[in-house]
């Protein structure tokens, strides 16, 4: 079935309660692309990207302007050419960074759209295997007082969460440590409790940090340095002492195969929206798998949920603090631990158009 139209769309969610973390300071917003394509027999798949407040219109912009001619015509089922066509069109000016943003979100709509006219639930589509999949709640509380973060993880834990990630990356590595030490104290020694630090440290304080959160018993530390610096993930993972996940700002395929194969990471963590969508999002996980490594996500966690539901080498699904509660029908599900994959055709992400109207940004 040919692709008839495409629409896309620019939103700005404010938060609840501003967040931080060591690298993007208080985060007040984030913002929203969505991509509708529909095909000739006018059935509907969604997509959607966001960024940390900034760039969401040269995203639309791209998608407009850029994918539109590859999209619009083309037989919808054929994905991963339509993927390759979309890359490449985009390549010489991006190469990841934006352009992976873009067509991520293109990508996502594509699945959902097969997905829904097929009359299957996302993580059927693509494999199936557990509906029902381990996730953790991912605090974004670096300048939270210890109070509000104790606070943060009772709330967390009277909904249904069993494993947090804190953040970590303050001005003293003592602090950060005594913060890691109350948690475990909070929640006792076994409950699971990660650590991310947003790329704060050097390779060397990396190393310290994760030696001085070692008696903590730390699931992973997470992006403990800059993506870029795979040789130095790697004596990360082989000086510290702590299992590391990364991945949430590699944007392409082969950047995870390099940090994979080059063992700078325990937990490949690939972000849906800006990995190259469902098509590479999946390639990572084989991957990893190939490699013995579990496989963890960042972000979307209404739709990643139906990935890690098709994987048997997932980890835990991160149930991000960039949530779109308010303008989804459905939230998503979370019962003792885990999260629950809709059985509904497509992603089951069904936004609240009416509302998201007035929270629109640009034409």
């Amino acid at each position: 079935m040919k692709i008839e139209a495409l629409e896309t769309a620019l939103y700005r969610i404010e938060l609840p309660v501003p967040l931080s973390d060591s690298t993007h300071g208080t985060i007040t917003h984030f913002e929203l692309v969505t991509v509708r394509l529909r095909d000739a027999d006018g059935a509907e798949g969604v997509g959607y990207t966001y960024t940390v407040g900034v760039s969401g219109a040269a995203v639309r912009v791209l998608i407009d302007q850029g994918l539109r001619s590859v999209l619009i015509g083309a037989e919808a089922d054929l994905i991963e050419s339509l993927w390759q066509k979309m890359w490449w069109r985009l390549h010489y000016g991006g190469r990841g960074g934006l352009v992976s943003l873009a067509v991520s979100a293109a990508d996502i709509a594509l699945y959902d759209l097969k997905a829904r006219r097929m009359g299957m639930p996302l993580y059927r589509l693509l494999g199936g295997f557990d509906s029902a999949v381990p996730c953790y709640a991912g605090g974004i509380d670096l300048d939270f007082t210890l109070d509000a973060l104790l606070k943060q993880t009772d709330d967390n834990l009277a909904k249904g969460f069993r494993a947090i990630k804190m953040k970590v990356g303050r001005a003293r590595l003592s602090e950060d440590a005594d913060r890691v030490k109350a948690m475990r104290a909070h929640l006792g020694a076994d409950f699971p409790l990660m650590a991310d630090a947003n790329m704060k440290w050097t390779v060397d304080q990396s190393i310290r940090a994760a030696r001085a959160f070692r008696d903590s018993n730390l699931t992973w530390l997470e992006e403990p340095t800059i993506p870029d610096d795979i040789a130095g993930h790697t004596r990360i993972v082989r000086e510290g002492g702590v299992p590391i996940a990364t991945g949430e700002n590699l944007h392409t395929l082969h950047e995870f195969t390099q940090m994979i194969a080059a063992g700078g990471v325990t937990f490949p963590e690939p972000d849906v929206t800006n990995c190259g969508g469902i098509t590479v999002f999946m390639k990572v996980a084989h991957l990893a798998e190939a490699y013995n490594l579990p496989v963890t996500s960042h972000g979307a966690h209404d739709l990643t949920v139906h990935l890690l539901a098709a994987l048997p080498n997932r980890s835990y699904l991160e149930v991000h603090g960039f949530g779109l509660d308010r303008y989804i029908e459905q939230p998503i599900v979370i019962r003792d631990g885990v999260a629950l994959a809709p059985e509904t055709p497509g992603h089951g992400v069904a936004f609240d158009w009416k509302a998201l109207e007035n929270i629109r940004a640009g034409g």
